[in-house]
């Protein structure tokens, strides 16, 4: 009960959020505002910190998803892998043109690399299985990439490792969970081969999730990053 309660109070949250930016983009805010919480350089109408604040949002509620529906019932698990690997190549291909820092490049090449493979060697298992996966992303994880879209430059690359090291949680909740729980074999052995592997790329991401904010604080302060 207390979970779905947190739940819903997240996706509330989520909904909200996305509402405020709506009223901004369709220029309901009045001129004061807008240059108080937009960045120059972000989509008109994206405002910095509902953005962070709607990731942090949607990060909940897909914690949540995994560690709940996602952990024993094998449409959810499905739906919730594949949207996930999708969001994971698009993230990437988004950071492979604007991140500044050559690691974070490096990591988003990395990113499509493992996600492709784990996209076709998933796909004949979850056929298997009798599921049919999703063809396009939820409206949480389109709003993230809405979100990395509108980063300034300056904050990009904070913004995508943040967003790498939730969605990486998140999945490794969700093939932890499976792995344990879930009811197809095939899926199961499918989650507790791919967990390894996202453990590594969670563990990369909280480690460039650090460099780039020291190295924006730094850029901050003095005008260059830190090295």
């Amino acid at each position: 009960m207390n979970r779905a309660i947190l739940l819903c109070a997240a996706a509330a949250t989520a909904l909200t959020l996305s509402a405020c930016n709506k009223n901004q983009a369709t220029g309901n805010s009045t001129p004061a505002d807008t240059n108080a919480t937009t960045d120059t350089n972000a989509t008109p109408g994206q405002s910095t910190p509902i953005n962070k604040a709607q990731d942090a949002a949607g990060a909940a509620v897909g914690s949540m998803s995994a560690a709940t529906m996602g952990s024993h019932d094998t449409g959810a698990f499905v739906t919730s892998l594949v949207r996930g690997n999708m969001y994971e190549l698009d993230a990437a291909k988004i950071a492979e043109q604007k991140a500044k820092s050559p690691d974070v490049k490096k990591f988003a090449k990395q990113m499509i690399t493992d996600h492709t493979k784990l996209g076709a060697e998933a796909k004949p298992v979850i056929a298997k299985a009798g599921q049919t996966p999703p063809t396009d992303l939820d409206q949480r994880l389109k709003g993230m990439l809405d979100n990395l879209k509108a980063a300034s430059a300056a904050d990009f690359d904070k913004t995508y490792m943040d967003q790498q090291v939730a969605a990486h949680d998140e999945t490794l909740t969700l093939l932890q969970g499976y792995a344990k729980d879930g009811s197809d074999a095939d899926l199961k052995a499918l989650a507790s081969k791919a967990t390894p592997v996202v453990q590594h790329h969670d563990d990369m991401a909280k480690s460039l999730q650090a460099k780039v904010a020291g190295g924006s604080q730094g850029a901050n302060n003095a005008g260059t990053a830190n090295p």
